[in-house]
């Protein structure tokens, strides 16, 4: 049965009243009439706006880059921020599939949330754990810490003396990124320390690259790269055959793609393992593409005459009569308000561009120039459709980001469709 509803617009919406009964029949879970709870309704995770994740891609990308950097080198697949935006149980389990040997994570809960999952690799965590209650947990869940100085290796050397058992730690060490890690001056000294603390195994030594987007020689002048590159490998060498008993690692995405000489025991690869090169215009052979899709439905469509102003402010108005489209996601859910105007959004392979500012919940398309859509499809605003293809970098580009902070934007009510 087919049923007309009039709205305020100028034309009808057409609703099959037995096949939504249908579709209501058939699921499952409770709902309540007039108090009377019965079998319920699950919601589909696609009804509103979602995150979609090709969990097949990511063990592909696993694979390419554990091909690229050889059977010598380890891979660290870095799973933080919730893979990126991506899951980070789901690309865990299809990093590991695809060849990586080992995870990291920022956080102490990140790692325990990979533990829960059953999985049983080594997970670095990649901050600092400064009181015993958090270097207690890690020691619990078998997740190796990252310690900066002495006095967080004796509170491991404690906890793993009370509990009859070597605590695992890599140590960090500062070569430029001013952030977390001792000085190089000082770690020959404080390993020394380290190692007669008899509880604790020092496994492995790593820094982190400040600027490894760029070339690392240009006018055959040595760039920030290479100076840190230089001070890894001085203060390895001062450890003299000790260094060779660890696992000494400084690549991240971009070192790893870069120069084969930052490689070392392994590479920590993040934002290429979803999919995305970390610097623009890479030219490489390296077989990587992107695992995720942002998506979302369309909620109503309208029809407004020329001069309509549209959201919050009326930073647009119609120079048209127009066909408006509202679809349901927002800066809430990770969409930066600095992009509105700015984007489009891609259906059956068409950009159709947005328009007003992007609101907490909701945001609008201008389809005059594509009037046959209709409420309940499917806008792709990030990731490929058809022939187009809407990458991180082109968001970053127009709102004064990086294409990290525009997939680690994406929040937790948009739930994450795994195909």
């Amino acid at each position: 049965m087919l049923v007309a509803l009039q709205p305020c617009c100028s034309f009808p919406y057409y609703i099959d009243c037995l096949e939504s009964m249908s579709k209501i029949n058939r699921s499952e879970g409770s709902f309540a009439f007039g108090g009377k709870t019965e079998n319920g309704i699950n919601p589909d995770p696609r009804s509103r706006a979602w995150v979609e994740v090709d969990s097949k891609v990511i063990e592909n990308n696993s694979k390419a880059l554990k091909n690229f950097i050889g059977e010598d080198c380890l891979l660290m697949a870095v799973v933080k921020a919730d893979g990126y935006g991506h899951g980070a149980e789901t690309v865990a389990k299809s990093a590991l599939i695809g060849g990586a040997d080992t995870l990291g994570v920022a956080t102490l809960e990140e790692g325990i949330e990979l533990r829960k999952a059953g999985l049983k690799c080594e997970i670095l965590i990649l901050g600092n754990l400064i009181n015993a209650e958090e270097l207690y947990s890690s020691f619990y869940w078998d997740l190796i810490p990252t310690i900066s100085g002495i006095r967080e290796a004796i509170i491991c050397n404690n906890i793993a003396e009370n509990n009859h058992k070597k605590f695992v730690i890599h140590l960090k060490i500062d070569t430029g990124m001013t952030r977390l890690g001792c000085n190089c001056s000082e770690v020959k000294e404080l390993i020394s320390k380290i190692d007669y603390l008899e509880n604790i195994s020092l496994k492995g030594i790593y820094s982190h690259l400040a600027i490894a987007d760029k070339h690392l020689e240009t006018n055959n002048q040595l760039n920030f790269t290479q100076i840190q590159l230089t001070k890894f490998e001085r203060v390895l060498k001062d450890l003299g055959p000790r260094n060779k008993l660890l696992c000494r690692h400084l690549a991240n995405s971009a070192g790893t793609l870069s120069d084969s000489r930052l490689h070392f025991d392994m590479v920590r690869v993040g934002l290429s393992l979803y999919g995305y090169f970390p610097f623009k215009d890479f030219e490489s052979d390296l077989n990587i593409n992107p695992a995720l899709k942002v998506k979302a439905r369309v909620t109503l469509v309208r029809e407004v005459p020329k001069g309509t102003g549209v959201g919050y402010g009326h930073c647009f108005k119609t120079q048209r009569k127009s066909k408006l489209a509202v679809v349901a996601i927002g800066y809430a859910d990770g969409v930066s308000r600095n992009l509105s105007g700015k984007i489009s959004a891609s259906i059956d392979g068409v950009l159709v561009p947005q328009v007003g500012a992007i609101a907490m919940d909701q945001m609008v398309f201008d389809i005059t120039d594509k009037p046959e859509i209709k409420t309940g499809q499917v806008f792709t605003l990030l990731g490929n459709d058809g022939e187009v293809s809407i990458s991180p970098q082109n968001w970053s580009d127009l709102s004064g980001s990086i294409p990290w902070e525009v997939l680690c934007s994406f929040r937790n009510r948009l739930p994450r469709v795994v195909t």
